[in-house]
């Protein structure tokens, strides 16, 4: 078990598993959004006045298969995965923050930030790590013993 659990994670880096995960999210808060469908959508009403929730959920469901399957690809290929990511929490930011702005759902701004924030703000740093971060040893030189 600790073999496949070494390989899995050579194979996937830090990129990888933040993507695989991330995407695995995403599919199931939109697979969520299909099965018991929420009995409010206030706030997303810009949204939901373009295409019915089920639409939207479908967006989350497909920008998860794809951010999941780019952890699967090598390093330097993956930045479909991190844009993917990016599609529908800046969709209900947007959305939320619309709301609060016009007046509609004061409670938008928070949740807005939230996204802004945890989701948004999270998938963009992740985007930025570096797979290897980590400086390579240095060697003593026989002068310095």
């Amino acid at each position: 078990m600790r073999l496949a659990v070494a390989r899995l994670r050579r194979r996937l880096g830090r990129r990888g598993a933040f993507l695989t995960i991330a995407g695995a999210g995403k599919v199931c808060l939109g697979v969520g959004f299909l099965v018991a469908p929420p009995t409010s959508t206030r706030g997303l009403e810009v949204l939901t006045n373009a295409a019915p929730l089920h639409c939207w959920a479908w967006v989350w469901v497909l920008a998860g298969s794809v951010t999941f399957a780019c952890g699967w690809l090598r390093v330097g290929n993956d930045g479909a995965g991190f844009l993917a990511a990016l599609v529908p929490p800046s969709l209900w930011a947007a959305a939320y923050l619309w709301s609060a702005v016009t007046g509609e759902y004061a409670r938008g701004a928070w949740l807005s930030a939230w996204y802004l924030t945890s989701h948004i703000g999270v998938i963009c740093w992740a985007a930025t790590v570096p797979e290897h971060s980590v400086p390579p040893v240095r060697r003593a030189r026989a002068s310095d013993s």
